[in-house]
């Protein structure tokens, strides 16, 4: 029987079996991933952005996981030698109705404690990002780019010293007895004393399948990027930001400088067909049904259907998606970008049909279940493995 078992080999269920092998390095520990690796979806599909915490309510888990996250994650890359760059970036407001929303935006990285944070006027963001264009921006120094897939493969590497990972696993059923729980796979099971489910764009219906009822159904939302052409990267000297929308979760169209000098242009965000997504050919009408018999989908759908629509527009139309992108870089034209592979976000929705904001990991018996951890969750990771690891302890 193992000590504990986790569902899910993303960042966040690598990180917490880290965490929790270094904190007890005694424990019998399995990793459960359904692929064939580690990191394949939403950690393997972000922009590899090393978030600073600015966007984040003072005092949530995000704002307390992500401040603390950057120190683990930063250590962790010294020591295992995987590069990263704390380049920064730009945040810019395009118009006069952005300004308050910019001043809160400093006010809120303050409190969060992020240092070297500070205004520009119009003419000191040029001195930042020569080809970008606003009234006003931000400058925001603790933030970087990374390859996420890099630190999955060290903490999938660290576990396996000492714990295992066997992937090719999907998890179909789980039964929660008195004499522990047992997890079971199309081909075996697996009896643990602590489950914890970090599974994802399928943590809620894990959930479920442990015995909890959904407090909120998790709606995936396809992110779609392109990709600067060579002669256009020069446009872009590292991240250039929107102010984003108070109302969303998401940060709006942007730019984003990679790790291996490529410039990231995107994403945009629309209703998937599927929980894992990746192309707009992607349907799965079970899936579908799962959110689209959900009360709180359109009580959503009712609020925000005009956003929606063109979120929709900017993404079978590269005219509109070029003209978003113009309001930050107005040199860019419509040859200067190629399509790039998207991403999934996982999106938990209330059923009063509001996006949840911040991070949620229920603890509910013998079970931990990480129902919302979309962005800043690569960033954070470190930090809510020990976060996790530390509720298992105290049990």
């Amino acid at each position: 029987m193992y000590d504990v078992t986790i569902i899910g080999g993303g960042i966040v269920g690598l990180a917490t079996g880290h965490a929790l092998l270094n904190q007890n390095p005694a424990l019998k520990i399995v990793l459960l991933e359904k692929e064939s690796k580690v990191g394949q979806h939403q950690t393997g599909h972000n922009s590899g952005v090393i978030h600073s915490g600015i966007y984040y309510k003072p005092g949530s888990l995000k704002a307390i996981n992500c401040r603390r996250g950057i120190n683990l994650l930063l250590e962790f890359c010294n020591n295992h030698n995987i590069p990263y760059d704390m380049c920064g970036k730009v945040i810019v407001a395009t118009s006069e109705e952005e300004l308050n929303s910019l001043d809160l935006l400093h006010e809120r990285g303050q409190k969060n404690g992020i240092e070297g944070i500070k205004k520009l006027s119009k003419e000191e963001l040029k001195e930042y990002e020569p080809h970008a264009a606003g009234l006003s921006a931000l400058y925001c120094p603790e933030t970087g780019i990374i390859d996420y897939q890099q630190v999955c493969e060290q903490l999938s590497e660290n576990i396996q010293k000492r714990g295992e990972i066997i992937t090719d696993v999907a998890v179909v059923s789980i039964d929660d007895r008195p004499d522990g729980i047992t997890v079971a796979t199309e081909t075996i099971e697996y009896k643990t004393r602590f489950l914890i489910n970090c599974a994802g764009l399928f943590s809620d219906q894990v959930a479920e399948l442990a015995g909890t009822k959904r407090q909120v159904r998790v709606v995936p939302f396809r992110g779609e990027y392109y990709m600067l052409k060579e002669q256009a990267r020069h446009l872009v000297k590292n991240l250039i930001y929107p102010v984003p929308d108070p109302r969303y979760p998401f940060l709006g169209v942007h730019f984003t400088r990679t790790i291996d000098g490529g410039i990231e242009a995107g994403p945009n965000a629309v209703l998937a067909w599927a929980r894992e997504g990746y192309k707009k050919t992607d349907v799965d009408l079970k899936e579908m049904w799962d959110y689209l018999s959900y009360g709180g989908f359109w009580r959503m759908a009712g609020k925000y259907w005009t956003t929606a629509m063109g979120e929709y527009y900017r993404s079978f139309f590269k005219g509109a998606f070029v003209n978003a992108l113009q309001k930050l870089v107005p040199e860019i034209t419509a040859d200067d970008i190629s399509h790039s592979p998207a991403g999934v976000r996982a999106q938990a929705l209330a059923s009063d049909g509001g996006l949840v904001d911040d991070f949620v990991i229920n603890n509910v018996g013998n079970m931990i279940h990480v129902i919302n951890a979309p962005s800043p969750a690569a960033t954070s990771s470190l930090a809510i493995g020990e976060y996790i690891a530390n509720i298992y302890l105290e049990k």
